[in-house]
């Protein structure tokens, strides 16, 4: 059973901004997969879940923490019971200010790079060991105090080159449980949709 975990705050006020990437992934796969016509999103502890979907032909559970963002570990020892899950099982979706708006990158582990949603799960797990589809938003202007930014609405200017780049990430993560990491870092680290806009 692979656990999908999209990382955001939970808030209404929170669904239209940067820092909400991984959230609206989830929503839209859960669109696609017709989770609200089969039966909607659960409780599982402090996450919301949906029903077990069927992507790239295996199991699947979409997870939501309801905890903030810099407390997302938090949600997941429930989770992990409930589904008999470890960090293996995982492949989480969130916003990264370190790449560009318009590029995603596949990773297997490594460090936080200063992602608090990240810094909780590492604590959470024990491990660093976990897939990512880390979803570019850093624009090409200057962004003042990072926090305000990441929790601001996605300016106009950004929404048509964000939504592309959170579709690709749906892309991403049926190929990872489709074909496997190397499949996937090789068809999407490289895209940049940005030179599609120039």
């Amino acid at each position: 059973m692979w656990l999908i975990v999209g990382l955001g705050n939970p808030d209404d006020e929170y669904a239209g901004t940067y820092h909400n990437v991984g959230f609206r992934v989830l929503d839209r796969i859960a669109a696609r997969e017709a989770v609200r016509a089969n039966g909607g999103w659960d409780r599982c502890g402090p996450a919301l879940i949906s029903r077990k979907v069927i992507l790239s032909g295996q199991p699947a559970v979409l997870v939501k923490p309801q905890t903030y963002m810099n407390n997302s570990g938090a949600a997941m020892p429930p989770v992990f019971e409930r589904f008999e899950a470890t960090a293996k099982d995982v492949i989480v979706v969130y916003d990264d200010l370190a790449l560009p708006l318009g590029k995603i990158r596949i990773r297997q582990k490594g460090s936080a790079g200063g992602h608090n949603g990240i810094k909780s799960l590492i604590s959470t797990f024990g491990d660093d060991e976990f897939l990512r589809v880390r979803v570019g938003i850093q624009p090409e202007r200057e962004i003042g105090d990072v926090r305000d930014f990441v929790l601001s609405r996605v300016a106009k200017s950004d929404r048509d080159l964000l939504e592309q780049a959170e579709e690709i990430a749906i892309k991403a993560v049926n190929t990872l449980i489709a074909e496997g990491l190397s499949k996937a870092m090789a068809e999407y680290n490289g895209i940049d949709l940005r030179e599609k806009e120039n």
